[in-house]
């Protein structure tokens, strides 16, 4: 089941499969990415929970997701993931550091970009709070305006 919700980064469609979200796409949405959709249903509880809590985080009322959450991805991609659910609210990490809070040298800040940007779940798996070892973005799967935006957002929600 899916819904489309409008956000201050554009339209996001939310993916739920057996009970957890597994899914969060940016405009345009690519149908035939091996993810299973089903059909729209804008009023199953768990997409409308999942919405709500996107409208409050785009509204700078809530910092923290509690969702359900069921992304597909290695073990290695799943660790990384977890490693990213423990960015903070308004903070960034690089690769490297990710890499060292994994156990992993700095050699290994190229294999945590490729499963940062394999994320499934952007924003609620806040992927976007990863930057480069200098301070600057680099790649996001959204596009780099939309990584801007959700950083200054969390950036003025603290002050």
């Amino acid at each position: 089941m899916w819904t489309v919700i409008e956000s201050p980064i554009g339209p996001l469609r939310i993916v739920e499969q057996d009970g957890a979200i597994t899914a969060i796409e940016f405009s345009p949405f690519r149908d035939g990415t091996g993810r299973p959709l089903g059909d729209r249903a804008d009023d199953a509880p768990l997409l409308v929970e999942a919405a709500r809590q996107l409208g409050e985080y785009f509204a700078r009322e809530r910092t923290e997701f509690d969702l359900p959450l069921a992304p597909t991805g290695s073990a290695w991609q799943r660790s990384v993931w977890a490693q990213l659910v423990a960015i903070g609210y308004g903070e960034t990490a690089s690769y490297g550091q990710i890499a060292a809070r994994l156990g992993k040298t700095n050699a290994a800040s190229r294999a945590v970009g490729t499963a940062n940007g394999a994320n499934p779940i952007p924003i609620v798996i806040p992927c976007h709070r990863v930057i480069g070892a200098n301070g600057t973005l680099t790649g996001y799967a959204g596009g780099l305006d939309r990584k801007q935006l959700l950083l200054e957002l969390e950036q003025d929600a603290l002050f």
